[in-house]
């Protein structure tokens, strides 16, 4: 077994050191490091606004920041053997936090953007397996760090279709950022002109800030162009199972991990999205279940008494703002509150078939607070 490296200056920017990785998916991005299966490698990374909201970051910053730039990703990683159709196994052996994280209400972004136009930073202290902070008094989040965005490249034909298919979302009026060199790492065309933005998640992973792909989880992705092409970067050390605000527990990262390829698998099986798996607790029991909590629910009903029939979304929502009201009257401002659910309160679908209205339950774990 051999142990690969990719190391970085978090001093610098991804502009700054372009071989180190990229923040646009595309298959033509030359591979960083080639390993054979049962290599492991160590990546370091970046937080999701490539330094942006450091430690002296202001209001200002926070208010107009440059989202071109969103997400730096270590890598690409090619891996031997792997070709479309394989399923490429990531067994997640280790995420080590900074010693510094972030949240931040960027203005028009975010799940409850409309009600929280203005801008709004939290700065967090990561040690000893606890985040805390100035600006939140009283709260202490338990560590559970994972990368929010982990993932493989789409091939080309893959990449035509996502392109052709977001585009058609933006048409139709929905929130999407479609391919622009503005700010692209590589730079050069045509990656810079038709990468992917690395805002959402898509078949192959990505931007999926899925909280349980810690240390322990293996990660199962349907490879779809020769190598895989694995990357990483955006590491939160804690996010509640909604991230709300558009932004977890934000910071730089090492990650280990080790591949090993499931020839012919996800064609043979007919996998076309990312599965994970683990055989222990993803986090102590206490905070992935807690025993000390207060809950908030939300229906398919608009504020005003309108039945919006099957409608997560607007449960979802309810739920959300109902849990920042009760945050409220518990003294915190609604942008604290909004932070505290997007960072520690965890969303779930409490039932889906009492028509017409489906019922989201948010919890917020009672042990965060001192």
């Amino acid at each position: 077994m051999a142990v690969h490296e990719i190391r970085i200056d978090p001093s610098r920017t991804l502009r700054e050191q372009p071989g180190t990785g990229h923040n646009r998916w595309h298959p033509d991005i030359p591979p960083v490091v080639r390993c054979e299966p049962g290599d492991e490698v160590v990546m370091e990374t970046r937080d999701a606004f490539d330094g942006q909201m450091g430690p002296d970051a202001t209001l200002k910053t926070a208010e107009a920041p440059d989202l071109d730039v969103v997400h730096p990703l270590t890598g690409p990683v090619y891996v031997e053997g792997a070709q479309p159709g394989d399923l490429l196994e990531i067994e997640i052996l280790e995420v080590v936090p900074d010693g510094y994280g972030y949240t931040v209400q960027v203005p028009g972004f975010g799940f409850l953007r409309d009600d929280f136009p203005e801008p709004f930073i939290v700065r967090w202290a990561l040690a000893d397996g606890w985040a805390t902070s100035d600006d939140l008094p009283g709260v202490r989040v338990p560590a559970a760090p994972f990368m929010g965005t982990i993932g493989l490249s789409p091939g080309n034909r893959a990449l035509a279709a996502i392109i052709a298919r977001e585009r058609a979302a933006l048409d139709r009026g929905g929130f999407v950022l479609p391919p622009s060199p503005q700010g692209a790492v590589p730079s050069e065309p045509p990656i810079a002109t038709h990468g992917l933005r690395t805002i959402p998640p898509r078949e192959q992973g990505g931007n999926v800030d899925i909280k349980q792909l810690g240390a322990g989880t293996r990660l199962y992705l349907p490879v779809d162009t020769p190598g895989g092409l694995f990357s990483a970067g955006d590491a939160h050390f804690a996010q509640g199972d909604n991230e709300s605000c558009g932004t977890a527990i934000e910071m730089n990262a090492t990650l280990r991990v080790r591949f090993t390829v499931h020839s012919g698998e996800a064609a043979a099986k007919g996998i076309r999205e990312p599965r994970f798996a683990r055989a222990d607790y993803w986090v102590a029991p206490q905070y992935a279940a807690p025993r000390s909590f207060y809950a908030t629910t939300g229906m398919s009903v608009s504020r005003d008494g309108i039945v919006a029939a099957e409608d997560a979304t607007l449960a979802a929502r309810n739920a959300l703002l109902n849990m920042i009201d009760h945050l409220g009257e518990r003294g915190w401002t609604r942008q604290q509150a909004y932070v505290i659910c997007s960072v520690a309160v965890d969303l779930k679908l409490s039932q889906l078939v009492d028509v017409p209205s489906f019922l989201v339950s948010a919890f917020l774990p009672e042990d965060i607070f001192t």
